[in-house]
């Protein structure tokens, strides 16, 4: 699973969003996100088990911070560690513990040919999302006004940062103008956390601008 390592675009971020994990100082609905990641990415929670017992041995020499959310945080954990191997492409455990129920109990719209979304419920001032885009369907260009967080749970998808297949997170800010496109062969299966909007660019997004009164 691609990593995103330090020499990679990505690989600053991931390391920071893989501590806020361990420290637990995520948001919930990217807590769930992280969380599903790790249940798919060994080397992950390989990393995670080390920041972990890191963040034990200052706990053990400072003073006990709050963690908020506690209860809920731990019996994810909790059911991660003991939940059995998962098929080729089912929904991570953490993600229907998040979502409260099954992927096929949640309701779908049609946003754009070939590509269907569902929100999810926060309370934690993210945007949750859930993309079913049908395989070699491309997205519109587009960047953000923040950052968005993607897992992928099915098929696979490209665009200028890299590929990202079944477990991977991509990572995009405002620095960041792409156009995903749905691997070829199998609908791509996305769950996205984002901290402010998303912003057209590209042909479409002049289009839509035209009508925006600045």
């Amino acid at each position: 699973m691609n990593m995103h390592s330090p020499t990679q675009p990505n690989g600053q971020s991931m390391d920071t969003l893989l501590a806020g994990y361990a420290a637990g100082a995520l948001p919930k609905a990217l807590h769930a996100l992280v969380g599903a990641h790790l249940e798919l990415s060994p080397q992950s929670r390989d990393y995670v088990s080390v920041l972990e017992a890191s963040l034990g041995r200052s706990f053990e020499s400072n003073e006990m911070t709050r963690v908020e959310h506690r209860d809920e945080r731990l019996s994810a954990i909790f059911a991660l560690d003991a939940a059995p191997a998962r098929a080729a492409g089912a929904v991570p455990k953490a993600l229907e513990h998040f979502f409260g129920k099954s992927l096929d109990d949640l309701k779908f719209r049609t946003v754009l040919p070939g590509v269907k979304e569902c929100q999810i419920p926060t309370d934690d001032g993210t945007t949750a999302m859930l993309y079913r885009i049908r395989a070699g369907k491309k997205m519109p260009q587009h960047t953000h006004e923040g950052s968005e967080y993607t897992l992928v749970i099915r098929g696979a998808f490209s665009d200028v940062t890299g590929r990202y297949g079944r477990g991977d997170i991509a990572i995009s800010d405002e620095d960041i103008d792409h156009t995903p496109i749905a691997e070829a062969g199998e609908e791509c299966l996305c769950f996205a956390v984002m901290d402010a909007p998303l912003r057209l660019t590209g042909p479409i997004g002049r289009f839509f601008n035209r009508f925006v009164k600045h």
